[in-house]
């Protein structure tokens, strides 16, 4: 009795039919389709911006108007005030005196810079006067002729005193005197060689003594 032989099963991959699941490369998926939310959302990204930009740019404008009318409205206030100025002014200047004027007191630093101190050397002499006069700071030589000296200085303000001193050169008989704002004070000599002095010092509160 023959023996029934049944077919060998085969492999996979050894030339029979491939199975499925075996050896077959896997179907690679599709990739998915870009959504279209994406496009939409940039466009209207960018609509908001130039929203932004196109107030920003009004904004500016209007700000420009803006200031113009106020600089405008600037100018014209000065105007008002020069005009109130004047009528002040005219309204002073009918009174009888200017604005700004201030009356000067009479004991100001200016006043005294503009006295002047009066030195006088007068008498006989026969063998003439030696004379030096000035202040505290100025020193000066005089000159004794035909029986009289006169000179001036102007007072400075932080001078101490002004006075006058004439020698007699020999016998003879002298006066002196030095003068400042109305105060005078006088001095004296005879004969030889003697001296006559006078001296006006600045006061501690102001004037001359």
């Amino acid at each position: 009795m023959s023996q029934q032989q049944y077919p060998q099963p085969q492999q996979p991959g050894w030339g029979g039919p491939q199975q499925p699941g075996y050896g077959t490369p896997p179907i690679a998926p599709q990739p998915p389709k870009k959504s279209k939310t994406g496009k939409i959302l940039g466009f209207g990204c960018l609509g908001v911006v130039a929203l932004f930009v196109l107030i920003g740019i009004i904004a500016a404008i209007a700000g420009g108007g803006g200031s113009g009318k106020s600089g405008s409205a600037g100018e014209a206030k000065p105007a008002a005030t020069a005009t109130k100025g004047e009528k002040a002014t005219a309204e002073k200047d009918a009174a009888g005196g200017k604005s700004g004027d201030k009356p000067k007191s009479s004991g100001s630093k200016d006043d005294k810079a503009k006295k002047v101190a009066v030195f006088k050397v007068w008498g006989t002499a026969a063998g003439g006067v030696d004379i030096t006069y000035g202040s505290d700071s100025d020193t000066r030589q005089g000159h004794f002729k035909n029986g009289a000296f006169e000179a001036t200085l102007p007072v400075s303000k932080d001078a101490l005193y002004f006075n006058v001193m004439g020698q007699l050169s020999g016998g003879g008989d002298i006066n002196c005197s030095v003068t400042i704002d109305g105060k005078t004070k006088k001095g004296h000599a005879s004969g030889g060689y003697n001296i006559c002095d006078a001296q006006l010092n600045a006061g501690l509160l102001g004037g001359w003594d």
